[in-house]
């Protein structure tokens, strides 16, 4: 017999109220602690009741139940009565392990979990500078700053740009305050235009005005071993970029481009294993590049890649132009809003930077078409082994659920998604399962990215990892 729909909406009810309660707890132990709540790697840090209780529903991807939040919540209000340190908390995975225990002491089995990290103290966090504050710059920012709370972590604490107009300051503010396609900023943001300073959630942001990256003193501004991110494309080799390290307070730069020369080109996930303390100048390669390495790295592990060629459909950029007009580079010079434009890539290539075994296998183009954000990789692969459609979109699947490029590599299902459902997606690329074609040895992938928000997330994982700001995992997992 259906259940009436009162019955449906007290349910609800019930979920909203719990979740409301879980976000004062979630809050403070991130502020306080450093310590980083998640649901199968969705973060609850910031996060709504509704977005609570959407993150727990996701959990029925992997777990097929819906985790409950009973569970969760008894497991947040035990953290803040023992106020653990540093820590990034998955509590699906914890609520499974505390289930298969099968004890009723909570408090004792997450000491336990805990134990690891017990003396680990919050760290004074990094600086971090941005130079150039364009699409990405200002992408960068956003999500520096949205991590912010703690104080452990990254701390953005200038942008470098040249002077615009007299009223630059307040421009900038309002880019950053408004996105045509990510939409508002999340918070508030004023200026203090007497110090060129941007305040944005309480993160006070020094505005910077220079045209020469080598003649800026950031310890000026009480900035010292600061990572620098350049985000403008000008130099893209070690000799361009280290300008930025003959300045006081720059300790390393990360090129939001793929880099030149010998550079280490990084895609987390993939190779960031390779970064040492001697890549003082590194690459976080482009947003192609980091949507397809992880794919091909799977396929590649799993049934080895003989040959392929990887399309692009991307999304116009602001380095063409709106209406015709001259351009130094072939076809780009045509209006971007008009046509679609057949251009060349670098990523086919690039992806051999960060796995060498790709070495001469791969070709590309790209097609940039009228819309702004979101595009798409088609992988066309000739493996070394036979499979199957189902086989491969289940490896990739399960990769993308408890895998260790999970926080690459999203995997979807339906006949009715298209690309601007993809705006605002933190994987660096995202399986469209029901468009995959395997016969025999070739396989045929689609995957979709957000060339904007979700390469800015890859580019962030790395900065932290430059800072050292990752805190443990709990529970541990190796995967």
């Amino acid at each position: 017999m259906n259940q009436p729909a009162a019955t449906h909406l007290e349910s609800w009810n019930a979920k909203q109220e719990l979740a409301e309660r879980m976000i004062p707890m979630i809050g403070q132990l991130y502020r306080d602690h450093d310590v980083v709540m998640s649901v199968h790697g969705r973060t609850l840090v910031g996060q709504s009741a509704i977005d609570i209780i959407r993150a727990h529903s996701f959990a029925r991807k992997i777990d097929v139940n819906e985790l409950p939040l009973t569970e969760t919540f008894a497991i947040i209000e035990t953290l803040a009565a023992i106020q653990p340190g540093p820590a990034s908390i998955d509590l699906a995975l914890l609520a499974a392990a505390f289930r298969a225990t099968e004890s009723a002491d909570l408090e004792s089995f997450l000491r336990e979990q805990l134990a690891s990290n017990a003396d680990t103290a919050p760290t004074a966090g990094s600086d971090v500078v941005l130079y150039g504050f364009g699409r990405i710059g200002r992408l960068l920012a956003r999500i520096i700053i949205d991590h912010s709370g703690s104080e452990n972590g990254l701390n953005l604490r200038a942008i470098v740009v040249r002077k615009g107009s007299e009223n630059d300051l307040e421009k900038r503010a309002n880019l950053l305050r408004r996105d045509s396609v990510h939409g508002p900023f999340n918070g508030t943001i004023s200026i203090i235009p007497e110090e060129n300073v941007i305040l944005a959630n309480g993160v006070r942001i020094q505005v910077i005005y220079s045209n020469d990256p080598a003649s800026v003193d950031y310890t000026a501004y009480g900035i010292n071993n600061a990572i620098l991110v350049d985000n403008t494309g000008r130099w893209r080799d070690a000799e361009g970029l280290g300008q930025h390290l003959q300045n006081n307070g720059i300790a390393r730069v990360l090129l939001t481009a793929p880099g030149k020369g010998d550079m280490l080109n990084v895609v987390y996930g993939v190779n960031n294993d390779k970064i040492t303390d001697a890549d003082t100048i590194l690459s976080a390669a482009s947003c192609t590049t980091n949507a397809i390495t992880p794919v091909l790295k799977v396929i590649n592990d799993e049934y080895g890649v003989k040959q392929g060629h990887v399309e692009t459909v991307h999304a116009y950029t602001n380095d063409q132009n709106l209406i015709d007009n001259f351009h130094k580079g072939d076809r780009r010079g045509r209006s971007a809003a008009l046509n679609m434009v057949l251009t060349e890539t670098g990523a086919a290539k690039a992806v051999a930077k960060a796995l060498p075994e790709f070495e001469g296998k791969l070709t590309g183009n790209a097609i940039r078409v009228p819309t702004p954000d979101v595009s798409m990789a088609v992988l066309n692969l000739q493996l070394e082994k036979e499979t199957t459609r189902e086989e491969i979109n289940e490896l990739l699947r399960q990769v993308s659920l408890t895998g260790a490029l999970r926080t690459q590599i999203e995997y979807v299902e339906s006949s009715e998604i298209v690309s601007m459902d993809f705006v605002g997606s933190n994987r660096a690329g995202i399986v469209d399962g029901l468009a995959t074609i395997v016969t025999g040895s070739t396989a045929i992938l689609y995957v979709w990215y957000d060339n904007e928000y979700g390469y800015s997330c890859q580019v962030v994982r790395i900065i932290e990892q430059l800072a050292g700001s990752h805190p443990a995992q709990v529970p541990a997992r190796n995967a």
